[in-house]
């Protein structure tokens, strides 16, 4: 079966500039983080891939390390890429990260410029691409001088392997040491890919979310639904078939508490009073003040996509569902 994107799919999303950069990112950017790798459907993800853009989500995010297996989502994505999206590349922002463990030995891990630029080139054939829009460093190295680091990540943009650079999971005194090795380097960062969630707020208390506004970097959130505590899941009880009923390391049953429950009902019951889904009125949060570039969503279900993209239509949040808020987080 040929796909055809819908003509429409600009029309139902909306498009921010990513800090004092040329590039507009999705509100909502679709992550392929879980749901993507060679142990998933691959027609269900081809058939996510296709909802995502048809609803005008044009940036897919990546990682050598997600699948799994380790490799699989790129590779995957590769093979929608090459059957589906070839004709689309240039409607197309494509990511991808290095920064966790991908092969034996001393250069597959970390941040060494050894690792960053061997670890692209591994992507770019998996993907099937001559080059990437956004390449990260995806977490911090305390070993490896962040000079050199940085340079990789310069030097991987001269070579035409990314036109953009990223970090992740940098907090603020490690993002304003890095903007200004990438400055006088001459490759701008481009971006932040930290975590956010109206249960995660360190950002506001690092003062990374201010950081990055005063420096003109843009920002990209993951887990803005706090790995789906922020959804209908968890309004009754902790359903069997939830990450935090499996074996997840990121979310298990000990993070579900009574305290947080009660918590997710009160934030529930403004969402309904907003006409919203909770899962709704926690993205509309993270990008209520315009200091979020674009919230990263993963998905299993079309309809998930399609729930996620409606957020467009009430991003804006009154003084007094506001302040209900931040009475129901203390």
């Amino acid at each position: 079966m040929v796909y055809c994107p819908a003509e429409d799919r600009y029309d139902k999303m909306q498009y921010n500039r990513c800090g004092k950069s040329g590039l507009k990112l999705p509100a909502i950017s679709l992550g392929l983080w879980h749901n993507f790798g060679g142990v998933d459907s691959f027609e269900n993800s081809r058939a996510l891939v296709h909802k995502a853009f048809d609803l005008g989500i044009t940036h897919f995010d990546l990682a050598n390390n997600y699948g799994p297996p380790a490799g699989s989502a790129e590779e995957n994505f590769g093979r929608i890429l090459k059957k589906d999206l070839a004709d689309y590349r240039d409607e197309l922002l494509i990511s991808t990260k290095a920064g966790y463990d991908m092969w034996p030995g001393p250069y597959g891990d970390w941040g060494s410029k050894k690792y960053l630029v061997a670890s692209l080139d591994q992507s770019l054939k998996r993907l099937g691409l001559d080059y990437v829009d956004i390449f990260y460093h995806h977490r911090p190295d305390p070993n490896t001088p962040l000079e050199e680091t940085m340079g990789a990540l310069d030097l991987i943009v001269r070579q035409g392997k990314a036109l953009y650079v990223g970090i992740s999971n940098y907090n603020a005194q490690e993002t304003k040491k890095a903007v200004k090795i990438l400055k006088n380097l001459g490759t701008p960062l481009l971006i932040n890919q930290p975590s956010y969630s109206m249960f995660n707020r360190w950002v506001e208390d690092d003062g990374l979310l201010d950081l990055l506004e005063e420096e003109g970097v843009g920002s990209i959130v993951f887990s803005p639904l706090s790995q789906g505590l922020l959804t209908d899941k968890y309004l009754k009880e902790i359903p069997q078939d939830s990450r935090a009923a499996g074996s997840s390391q990121f979310l298990t049953k000990n993070d579900i508490t009574a305290d947080k429950l009660n918590k997710i009902k009160a934030l529930n019951d403004i969402a309904v009073t907003r006409g919203q889904s909770l899962a709704q009125m926690a993205l509309s949060w993270v990008l209520r003040k315009g200091r979020v570039t674009s919230a990263l969503v993963g998905a299993s279900k079309l309809s998930q996509l399609e729930e996620n993209v409606k957020i467009v239509e009430k991003l804006a949040f009154n003084d007094e569902e506001l302040k209900l808020i931040a009475d129901i987080l203390k």
